[in-house]
């Protein structure tokens, strides 16, 4: 593989964290408007959110690094989006569902939209949190380098996150419907997968 050809693949994974960073926020911005209509927008739904979506992510975090360690390629670095995309289908088709049983079995709005939270958003967020790690990886070819990297690359994924919040928070729920804006974000999980699917890279050697 030529300079080149590295520096592109190097800057289209940088993207990729970028767009994962900014759907993480999204979702998690939309989980307050999702949960609503059953157990209200109180602090203590906003509290299980924040909650589910911390400890998600601290369970993708650690699951990403273990998974990177075992012949990373590209190509498994795409299926997080993939799968992370599928994982996301429930809360559009089954989200009501889900709700109204938590609903119904536990009336206590702050278990209960902790339990929600659980449910939808969870195991979307596990995957989506696997792809800082996985990155880093993928991106480091010199031990001596790491560092600086994982710095390029948290800065890179924070920048997304920021923006999925300001864009969601100002501009999207106001003019799109909350199902339209998650089968959006679906899509560009699916796009970035698909293309980094079919990008050839070899296998990371690390040298030391």
């Amino acid at each position: 593989m030529t300079l080149k050809s590295e520096t592109l693949i190097n800057r289209f994974i940088f993207f990729l964290t970028f767009l994962s960073g900014f759907c993480i926020m999204s979702v998690e911005l939309l989980g307050g408007r999702i949960l609503a209509p059953y157990f209200g927008s109180s602090i203590y739904v906003w509290g299980s959110i924040i909650t589910i979506f911390m400890v998600a992510l601290s369970a993708g975090y650690l699951l990403g690094g273990q998974w990177s360690t075992h012949s990373p390629s590209l190509r498994k670095f795409s299926l997080l989006y993939l799968f992370g995309a599928l994982t996301l289908l429930p809360i559009v088709f089954a989200g009501d569902i889900i709700m109204e049983l938590v609903f119904i079995q536990i009336t206590d709005p702050r278990y209960g939209s902790l339990a929600t939270a659980l449910f939808l958003f969870f195991i979307p967020t596990v995957i989506l949190g696997m792809i800082s790690p996985y990155s880093i990886r993928l991106l480091v070819t010199h031990t001596h380098s790491s560092g600086q990297v994982a710095g390029k690359l948290y800065f890179v994924s924070t920048l997304g996150s920021a923006l999925g919040t300001l864009l969601t928070s100002f501009y999207l729920v106001l003019w799109f419907e909350i199902d339209t804006i998650i089968f959006s974000l679906i899509t560009i999980l699916c796009v970035s997968g698909l293309v980094a699917f079919y990008l050839h890279i070899p296998k990371v050697e690390t040298e030391h």
